[in-house]
């Protein structure tokens, strides 16, 4: 005979298995984790466009370490020849996205995988460098952001000759390993505009001193810096050679300006990194890169160092200052 405790018993018993959740549904989620590679920073100070891109992360709701896993790989301006090992770890893992920077980084990526999605911040034509199909539609596992910096190459030039109407020659400065794709960009706008190239190559740090040492011997009005893991990583030397050398500068980046660089001519780097956490997000969500159009920057800027032309003796004319986006005094 079943007591009445024993009926309300089994009624609760019932009652907690109705509303209990499956066991699967009791795990925890899993957490997605991203795999980045930069040619800024460091683990211990990452750099601009790591923590752009971590801020707009945040802003999208992700906390890293609880929400999100990210695994940071830095290039710490070595030869560029690690970076596919790099690519090859963050494979390996299994990562749920790849963001990229570096040129080589993207290459590798796109030759390692073929089905884990690669977000990428490309300084060059994505469709000229096969890769992707188009920007619209760009097909495969890849899409992202290029800042179009190589094609801003003869505006730079534009800008130097702005500052220094009698400037004739310019060198170019670039680490010995890269290609000549880079300047190749800045041989025809600087022939339209009759200055004479030079091609400046470092090995690594310790070739920066007689790199500089050498454009005024061959009286080169200026030079152009090539953004790059080594360069990028010594952006303050750089500055502070131009300077001692008296020579006016143009960079591709405005970091190089804030670290006393004398102006720098491009699209928003922190604003691109923020809009590849947006294409992370879309990814985490469902959609496939061969379905997100390939964004280009719509804005660009001009930053100006007056107290770096101070310093080299340079006037900087009231048409390029009417121009610029952000002044240091």
């Amino acid at each position: 005979m079943i007591t009445r405790t024993g009926i309300l018993f089994c009624a609760l018993i019932t009652v907690l298995l109705i509303i209990a959740p499956p066991a699967e549904a009791q795990q925890p989620k899993r957490v997605p984790r991203i795999g980045v590679v930069s040619a800024d920073g460091d683990r211990s100070t990452p750099g601009p466009q790591v923590e752009a891109f971590r801020q707009g992360l945040r802003g999208l709701g992700y906390v890293e370490g609880k929400n999100i896993l990210v695994e940071y790989r830095y290039v710490e301006g070595k030869s560029d020849r690690i970076i596919p090992g790099l690519v090859a770890e963050l494979v390996q893992l299994k990562v749920d996205a790849l963001v990229m920077r570096p040129r080589p980084a993207i290459r590798a990526a796109k030759q390692a995988t073929k089905t884990i999605p690669i977000v990428m911040v490309t300084t060059q034509d994505p469709v000229a460098a096969g890769f992707i199909y188009s920007l619209a539609r760009p097909g495969g596992n890849i899409t992202g952001i290029t800042t179009l910096q190589r094609e801003l190459s003869g505006k730079r030039l534009e800008l130097l000759k702005d500052v220094l109407p009698g400037l004739a020659r310019v060198a170019v400065l670039m680490r010995a390993e890269q290609g000549t794709y880079d300047y190749e960009w800045y041989e025809a706008p600087a022939r339209a505009l009759k200055i004479q190239v030079q091609l400046v190559r470092v090995r690594d740090e310790s070739d920066f001193n007689a790199a500089f040492e050498s454009m005024p011997k061959a009286r080169t009005g200026g030079f152009i810096a090539v953004s790059g893991s080594l360069f990028n990583r010594q952006a303050n030397r750089i500055a502070d050679l131009a300077i001692k050398n008296r020579l006016p500068s143009i960079y591709e980046r405005p970091d190089y300006v804030q670290a006393g660089g004398l102006m720098s001519y491009s699209a928003n780097d922190t604003d691109s990194f923020k809009r590849a956490a947006i294409y992370v997000d879309k990814i985490l969500k469902g959609a496939k890169p061969a379905d997100l159009p390939v964004e280009q920057p719509t804005e660009f800027e001009l930053a100006v160092n007056l107290r770096t032309a101070k310093q080299i003796g340079l006037t900087i004319p009231p048409n390029v200052l009417a121009r610029a986006d952000k002044v240091i005094k």
